[in-house]
């Protein structure tokens, strides 16, 4: 009997874990993790187990937890993986956490939300002009909620803020990424019965207003030189008048002093 070692096929890995051992350290991973845990940090850590290894792990146990009867789901959410409590469950998770604490948005804040998630980046004149009303402080409660960023300034007059949604963004509606927004009549059954549904849906298939481009920097000096040019203009027009007057006033005066 051969006690040799098994030669494995060139190019294939052998795990450091048997496949159950990385199911269960995954497991771990995803529970312990305070954010979604991503594939580089997962790679990072179960360093020498083959991606496919550990992706196949991750795959058994996500259709373990879409069994029916379970209180929890692993779902992949911003980018990475997480251990969440199912939808279903989540006003009864909210009564043990904290029942007095209203987590719920305005209706104002939740349509905000969702004219900035559609037309990112956009900033706040756009979100006046589209939903027409004011919405500075609903801006500065979804900042504090973290739910939306600045994400830079626009190139136009008065160069406003553009904002944008954030991770926590993905994470309060449970998606994976951006692309995943569903149509605006889906999202707005998510955020709740009161919202505008016809008005949101006007909002944000209307076109963002025109602004006027900020001048190139050459463009700038032109306008720089004319408005010099015409200043210029104003003062020799003053210097003419002054003179006119002083040339008439002596004129008079000589004609007074011949007669």
């Amino acid at each position: 009997m051969s006690t040799e070692p098994e030669v494995k096929p060139e190019g294939e890995e052998t795990p450091v874990l048997p496949p159950q051992e990385i199911r269960a350290v995954l497991e771990a991973l995803v529970f312990a993790s305070p954010q979604p845990i991503t594939p580089r940090q997962i790679a990072d850590v179960l360093q020498g187990v083959p991606k496919p290894a550990w992706e196949q792990a991750m795959a058994e146990m996500k259709e373990d937890y879409a069994r029916d009867g379970r209180g929890l789901q692993l779902v992949e959410v911003a980018g990475g993986y997480q251990i969440t409590t199912r939808p279903e469950y989540h006003d009864w998770v909210r009564e043990l956490l904290d029942p007095r604490t209203p987590t719920r948005l305005s209706i104002q804040a939740l349509e905000t939300l969702a004219v900035i998630a559609y037309k990112q980046p956009t900033t706040l004149p756009e979100i006046i002009d589209l939903r027409g009303v004011k919405s500075g402080g609903v801006i500065k409660t979804l900042l504090e909620k973290r739910l939306i960023r600045i994400t830079g300034r626009k190139e136009v007059v008065g160069r406003p803020m553009l904002y944008g949604t954030t991770k926590e963004f993905l994470l309060h509606f449970g998606l994976k990424d951006l692309a995943e927004l569903p149509k605006i009549e889906e999202f707005a059954e998510v955020l709740g019965e009161e919202v505008d549904v016809a008005g949101l849906k006007r909002a944000i298939e209307a076109p963002l207003p025109v602004e006027i481009p900020l001048a190139e920097e050459g463009e700038q000096l032109t306008l720089d030189q004319a408005a010099a040019s015409d200043e210029s203009a104003d003062t020799e027009a003053g210097d003419s008048q002054a003179d006119g007057y002083d040339d008439g006033s002596e004129d008079d005066s000589d004609e007074s002093e011949e007669a």
